[in-house]
């Protein structure tokens, strides 16, 4: 009798795989559920995390002049609140001049609208003639002589006057009854979200000094959770991760200030309103992955409407921003960042639609930094490297 040659899969082998695959799938739901869930903790959390990457050098830096840890930080974030200050004042001041010249933009934009509404009639009219034949395009009959006299005599009986105390339109006034109860709940539902925001962001410089000041325990503190060989690797992948995010922060809030102070400049010279906000906004959204160019193009574009009369300095203000975002994203970028943190475009791409989808808008900023800590600790794991290597270039 013939016999069947080859691995055999026995029965106390199958239930633990199944198990296991079981147990991922598992982990992997939970741990989404809780991301999606706990997504305002997290987001406030890792930027707390990623701004103590940017002060940490300077923290560093207060310890060589023989300060301690605890009051080095507390002068950098001293300094980190006094700088956002300043720098809220100055926007603030740039609003009040912005609020006043609010009626210039939107008789500008009144233009612009009307000019764009003639262009596509007269863009339809000219497709209608080219299209339709000659003999469909009918000209509306007119209206019988006799209607048009019984209509032009025709006098209508003017309104009962309203009695004294009531409306003269009765929707009218439903509106107007109803229109503040919409506003307040418009007001307070508007209130509630950005003072969660508010809120949660207020936590953000306590956690940055603690961060700082207590990097040292809580890095002692983890690595005697971990013995033996697990703590050489924990070792690892907390140093790997404060190389690669750090390198990635720092490196494109330098990339950030010299792409502001340049963009100021250009849009000072081409006469764009507000260039000291319009500059460093321009230059910190162009720094979003795959959205950052249009993004850049809107600040200056928006604050140049009621200055610029024709296309002309339009197209200069915009050639201007795609050429400084061509130039740092293709020189300065890979200096900066690009040979730290070493991740393909295709996993980049991956990355900015799942943390998008999880988190929003701040899922595209925090994409990149979450996903290159990811590999840097698959990087330090054994028998996860195979997985860095998948994530890096």
């Amino acid at each position: 009798m013939a016999t069947v040659n080859g691995p055999q899969i026995s029965k106390e082998t199958a239930p633990p795989r199944a198990a296991h695959i079981a147990a991922t799938l598992f982990a992997l739901s939970l741990s989404v559920w809780l991301l999606r869930v706990g997504r305002s903790f997290f987001i406030t959390l890792i930027c707390a995390v990623l701004v103590a990457f940017i002060l940490d050098p300077l923290v560093q830096l207060f310890m060589r002049l023989r300060l301690r840890r605890g009051m080095a930080s507390f002068l950098a974030c001293s300094l980190m609140l006094g700088t956002l200050y300043l720098a809220a004042l100055g926007a603030w001041t740039q609003v009040i001049g912005f609020w006043a010249d609010m009626p210039n933009y939107s008789r500008r934009i009144s233009e612009l609208v009307d000019a764009a509404s003639l262009q596509v009639e007269q863009i339809q009219h000219s497709l209608e003639e080219a299209l339709v034949p000659p003999r469909l395009r009918q000209a509306p009959a007119p209206e019988p002589p006799a209607k048009q006299r019984t209509t032009r005599n025709k006098k209508t009986a003017p309104p009962a006057a309203p009695a004294p105390g009531t409306s003269q339109n009765p929707v009218q006034e439903v509106r107007i009854r109803q229109e503040p109860t919409d506003l307040v709940n418009f007001a307070w539902d508007s209130f509630a979200k950005f003072s969660d925001v508010l809120l949660l962001a207020s936590f953000v410089p306590f956690l940055v000094y603690f961060f700082l000041s207590w990097q040292d325990h809580l890095t002692r503190a983890l690595l005697n959770l971990a013995g033996g060989k697990r703590r050489e690797i924990l070792s690892r992948s907390l140093q790997g991760i404060a190389d690669v995010t750090r390198a990635y922060v720092v490196g494109n809030f330098l990339l950030g200030v010299v792409m502001a102070a340049v963009s100021s400049v250009f849009f000072y010279f081409v006469r764009v309103p507000y260039w000291e906000v319009v500059g460093p906004l321009s230059a910190f959204l162009s720094l979003i992955p795959y959205l950052g160019l249009p993004l850049a193009m809107v600040p200056p574009l928006a604050a140049a409407l009621p200055v610029y009369a024709n296309w002309g300095p339009y197209l200069v203000v915009a050639v201007g921003v795609a050429v400084l975002h061509l130039v740092s994203l293709n020189l300065m970028y890979p200096k900066l960042v690009g040979s730290r943190v070493h991740l393909n475009p295709l996993v980049v791409t991956l990355a900015l639609m799942v943390w998008y989808i999880l988190w929003g808008g701040a899922g595209l900023i925090l994409a990149i930094p979450i996903t290159a800590g990811m590999k840097a600790v698959f990087d330090s794991v054994p028998h996860l490297r195979g997985y860095g290597r998948l994530l890096g270039d």
